[in-house]
């Protein structure tokens, strides 16, 4: 059995959106009372939809964020992404040379995934495979992302390969039944690993690590 379908997650994994999502989200939590740093919402927040995100403010932090709240991440993180985001460094080339089906399944609406993927010069590769966690009952680390996007596509799970940045991510990809590859740049190596991922840090090594087709 070869590979059928790669997917990639989008922030943190095609494109390099987490240091500015988390920027602003601790910008507009300090403005709302609640001075956490951008480390903490790296631990937190990253990899985890808009509805995981204010469960944790409620849960950990004491915090009930409100519609207005959601707006404003929302629309400040659009802004900044416009004017800010790049591609993940070595992606470009990662990708002309995978010649398997890739597609993008990620916790973010598809406004934002166009968005970046656009500003990023990525948009095209992935037009029209686009697969957000809002069109599914769970986000990760539930596989229902996961899983659509296979589904949708006519992929067998257990030829997908998966392209995470975040153990959530890896967990939902394991869920799923397909094999994970874990990219370490702003993540730890160690945390993904123990979630199940094959970690690597050069994004450029990617092809070398799918190998020729052929799931491992």
């Amino acid at each position: 059995m070869r590979w059928q379908l790669i997917i990639f997650d989008c922030d943190g994994v095609l494109v390099d959106s987490e240091p500015i999502s988390n920027r602003i989200m601790a910008e507009v939590l300090a403005e709302r009372g609640l001075p956490i740093g951008i480390e903490d919402c790296y631990e937190h927040f990253m990899g985890r939809t808009m509805d995981d995100c204010l469960h944790i403010l409620r849960s950990s932090f004491g915090h009930a964020a409100d519609q207005d709240f959601v707006e404003s991440v929302r629309r400040r993180t659009l802004e900044a992404l416009r004017e800010e985001v790049r591609p993940i460094p070595g992606i470009v080339a990662a990708l002309e040379r995978i010649a398997v089906p890739v597609c993008v399944a990620s916790s973010g609406q598809l406004v934002k995934m166009r968005t970046t993927l656009e500003r990023a010069g990525l948009l095209a590769r992935f037009e029209g495979r686009l697969f957000s966690a809002a069109a599914v009952a769970r986000g990760k680390p539930h596989p229902d992302v996961f899983l659509h996007a296979a589904e949708t596509l006519g992929a067998d799970p257990a030829a997908c390969a998966v392209v995470e940045d975040t153990p959530v991510g890896v967990e939902a990809g394991i869920a799923a039944g397909m094999t994970v590859y874990g990219y370490a740049a702003l993540s730890d190596p160690a945390r993904l690993t123990a979630a199940g991922a094959r970690v690597f840090a050069d994004m450029r090594r990617l092809p070398e690590l799918l190998g020729p087709g052929a799931p491992p």
